[in-house]
């Protein structure tokens, strides 16, 4: 059977406990994707200054919202959804139940940064680790996540409009106004770039994968070589 867990990844569920509750809406405001219309969307909570907190995938199940985020952060997310929540009756906790699944190739649910990215599903927490080839692909097309890489960067210096990480004619969100101006401005002055490790810059490091001889830099715009711009960054 071929490995398809991404056992680094963890599913948080968000629940009504009252008819008249509405998860999307509460999401909606929050979050930097459009989550009203069709999911799964790849979206990010900001803090108010528009720096990156957490990065996750959101998806539907019925009435519920399904975020597939990473394990590690699982705990935190959770927590800081819940200080939005006020009194609302929104249950908001993991679902141990639910993994995250993934495999290269084409098919009926590719994910929604990128279709190169391969498939993505939810399902059951069975079967073995597909993570180390998930990183190495992931990584081979340029596409960062999670906290090492992306933690308090601005979101568009994450690539995240051109990853369809953003909605920029939703309504308000946490860190909206920063991320608003510099796409208004098209001003965006650095980006997230994979690069060999052996030409890593280590002052502008994010993460480093030795095995893979690869790394994540934070680079000036100016700085950076156009080969080393994914194909899916058109270059200014």
């Amino acid at each position: 059977m071929t490995a398809t867990l991404l056992t680094d990844r963890a599913v948080i569920r968000l629940s009504p406990f009252d008819d008249g509750e509405d998860v999307r809406g509460f999401l909606q405001g929050l979050v930097t994707n459009d989550v009203t219309g069709a999911l799964p969307v790849w979206a990010a909570l900001l803090s108010p200054q528009g720096k990156v907190l957490f990065d996750f995938v959101v998806w539907e199940d019925e009435a519920d919202l399904l975020l597939d985020c990473e394990a590690a952060q699982a705990e935190a997310l959770a927590k800081r959804l819940s200080l939005y929540r006020l009194r609302r009756k929104i249950g908001i906790a993991s679902d141990p139940a639910l993994g995250v699944h993934w495999q290269a190739g084409g098919g009926p649910t590719p994910d929604p940064r990128l279709p190169a990215l391969g498939q993505r599903w939810l399902g059951k927490t069975e079967g073995d680790s597909a993570d180390t080839a998930w990183l190495a692909h992931r990584l081979s097309l340029g596409v960062c996540e999670g906290s090492a890489e992306l933690s308090d960067l601005l979101w568009l210096e994450c690539n995240a409009a051109e990853l369809n990480g953003v909605s920029f004619t939703k309504g308000c969100y946490v860190g909206q106004e920063n991320t608003a101006r510099m796409n208004w401005r098209a001003k965006v002055n650095r980006r997230l770039v994979v690069v060999p490790l052996a030409q890593s810059d280590p002052a502008r490091q994010r993460a480093a994968y030795r095995v893979l001889g690869l790394a994540v830099d934070h680079l000036r715009v100016e700085d950076i070589p156009e080969e080393r711009l994914p194909d899916w960054i058109q270059p200014s």
